[in-house]
């Protein structure tokens, strides 16, 4: 397997996943929405098992464990190495576990073509913030899926930060409003003070562009979906998520308002679904 050089990639990107537990992102607070519903979509759209996946940016192996489980062949890619050996200890402690775990990047993929029946890039288009670099990984993406094989390519929306520091009034700091401006202007997402919880250099995309990109990528465009819904701002989030029947009301209008194209941006993260015709 190819284990470098690959294409640059930011120092502080490498130095927030090194230092931040986004291993337990997804298990905590909104994350939880998030999870849940990627899983949801996804599951619409694979082929059934035993069908070959690649999660590439799949970091300690939340996706991978959850489809290796299902009965898929699974293979995860992550730049980051210290999430890489994670996701390795996890499978090996795992009774379905993941087929391999490598340190790898998006754009510079080391399968062969047309391997795989659905890819996983739920993460790697946030850090690319040139967009021909993220048509690269579009197109490597391309490259290793068969015909008729499904890509699950998610982003962050342009308006995240701008929502997110509504519900936890992080406009207190003016350091934070100038980030939001960047973001809402050009969608370059810039972290320059050492508070991790303004996260680390991104692009932030609006839904109609995340569609225009995966089409120049090569793929059909299926749908733009936002994830989350309104939910994921509700400052009693973590009361309602450990309720049942609020629970079933945070996901039951997330997928109500899903594809309403006036409202998907509301959606901390956005999915697209695009095949291989």
């Amino acid at each position: 397997m190819n284990e470098g050089p690959w294409p640059e990639f930011a120092k502080e990107i490498a130095r927030y996943y090194q230092e931040v537990a986004e291993e337990g992102r997804l298990a905590a607070g909104p994350g939880q929405l998030e999870f849940a519903r990627t899983k949801e979509i996804v599951l619409r759209y694979l082929p059934p098992p035993p069908a070959t996946i690649l999660d590439v940016g799949g970091a300690a192996g939340a996706y991978a464990l959850w489809l290796a489980e299902g009965g898929y062949r699974v293979h995860l890619i992550d730049r980051a190495p210290r999430l890489v050996e994670e996701a390795r200890r996890r499978s090996g402690k795992s009774r379905n576990r993941i087929g391999t775990c490598q340190v790898g990047d998006a754009r510079d993929l080391s399968f062969n073509d047309g391997v795989a029946d659905g890819v996983l890039l739920l993460g790697p288009l946030y850090h690319l913030t040139d967009v021909a670099e993220r048509l690269r990984a579009l197109r490597e993406v391309y490259r290793v899926l068969r015909s008729g094989g499904v890509m699950f390519a998610a982003a962050i929306s342009r308006y995240a930060s701008a929502l997110d520091g509504v519900a936890r009034n992080l406009f207190a700091d003016p350091t934070f409003a100038a980030i939001v401006q960047q973001d809402l202007e050009k969608g370059q997402h810039r972290n320059e003070t050492d508070n991790w919880d303004y996260f680390t250099t991104a692009y932030f995309h609006r839904p109609d562009e995340l569609q225009g990109e995966v089409v120049s990528g090569g793929f059909q465009c299926q749908a733009v979906f936002g994830l989350e819904g309104p939910g994921w701002i509700l400052s009693d989030f973590a009361e309602r998520w450990a309720d049942t029947r609020k629970r079933q009301d945070l996901l039951r209008v997330a997928r109500a308002l899903e594809r309403e194209v006036s409202i998907v941006g509301l959606s901390a993260h956005l999915l697209a679904v695009g095949t291989k015709e």
